[in-house]
């Protein structure tokens, strides 16, 4: 049965979703004009699970009370997947942020989903990116099963596959505007779990800093997870946080480069008034493992870029000095339209 797109709105201004790791990163998305924030708890419930970042109860009530007091809103990203045996912190969780007044919960598992909507019909529930909804068949049965307001698309679509998706779900959709990459459809990468048996979809983290080793070698300065070898730097050569995805291998005859993706970030600034056209509803930043004073900066950029496109319409154009902002803070000092641009399509 085929499906009758949904007519095209007039576009309206869409939301600034920013990450915050920490009670400072909070206040400077919120101060730097963010509409949102976004964060999660210190466990295995969310999707950023590294040490000395995330929120405990006192510094998340205060979080709300910050946004809430500027009209702002707080999503609880609970984005892993409950094990079998103890699904009862990611429960727990739930009924705490329902009990704390958060704006949104951001979940990926069918199961949670179903306790919230019958616990918490009044619950506004996201579909995380780690719930890996590429189509409107998918997005439109979560929304048929636990009423989910809005889905979060993965890092995978072009652009026009990014449109045809919003004439055909009345859900809003959030898409990634600047930030890390991630080469896998999210919610179903299994490369940290193959090299250290934790998987970024139950443990939170894609490379646990308990498995992370650096040692000075001969030829440079290696990184190792759970003794695989993941990248070697040289003298002065940066070296980043080490994971499987962004790391460099040797491939047949091809020696050392980056096989799977290289150390760069998405930024889709140029693409505003395109995805604004379609009916984006929310752009996300992405960063919860980063300082505040990246969400800082990348947030006051944003806030400068959707409001200049609002008003400019189709004379929009981004500035030289909002990409060389941004260039200052991403992978690399880097940046592309990663899958929303595909020359040979």
């Amino acid at each position: 049965m085929s499906v009758e797109p949904h007519p095209t709105p007039t576009p309206s201004a869409p939301e600034l979703v920013c990450p915050a790791g920490s009670l400072p990163a909070l206040k400077a998305a919120i101060d730097g004009g963010a509409d949102c924030v976004y964060l999660g708890l210190r466990d295995a419930t969310n999707a950023r699970n590294f040490a000395g970042l995330n929120f405990d109860e006192n510094a998340i009530q205060n979080g709300i009370e910050y946004a809430h007091r500027r009209g702002r809103k707080v999503l609880l990203a609970l984005n892993t997947y409950p094990q079998a045996n103890n699904p009862t912190p990611w429960r727990a969780a739930l009924d705490r942020a329902n009990a704390w007044g958060v704006d949104a919960v951001i979940l990926a598992d069918p199961g949670l989903m179903r306790y919230a909507t019958d616990r918490y019909p009044q619950l506004r529930l996201h579909l995380s990116v780690q719930g890996s909804a590429t189509n409107h068949d998918a997005i439109n049965l979560y929304q048929a099963q636990f009423n989910i307001q809005r889905a979060v698309l993965p890092r995978v679509l072009a652009l026009e596959q990014v449109r045809q998706l919003t004439q055909r779900t009345s859900v809003e959709i959030e898409v990634f505007g600047f930030g890390s990459l991630c080469v896998m459809v999210e919610g179903r990468c299994a490369l940290s779990s193959y090299a250290t048996g934790e998987s970024p979809n139950t443990h939170g983290v894609c490379s646990p800093a308990k498995f992370v080793r650096w040692k000075e070698g001969p030829a440079g300065v290696e990184s190792r997870l759970n003794g695989v070898l993941i990248d070697r730097y040289g003298q002065n050569e940066n070296a980043g946080y080490p994971t499987l995805c962004k790391g460099r291998f040797d491939v047949g005859e091809e020696s050392s480069y980056y096989a799977l993706e290289e150390p760069t970030s998405l930024n889709t600034l140029e693409l505003l008034p395109q995805l604004v056209r379609m009916g984006v509803r929310a752009f996300k930043i992405e960063g919860r493992q980063r300082s505040p004073a990246y969400v800082a900066q990348v947030t006051r950029v944003w806030r400068e870029a959707i409001d200049h496109c609002m008003a400019q319409g189709h004379l929009y154009a981004p500035k030289t000095a909002w990409m060389a902002s941004l260039d200052q803070v991403a992978e690399g000092q880097q940046h592309t339209l990663g899958a929303y641009h595909r020359p040979w399509k």
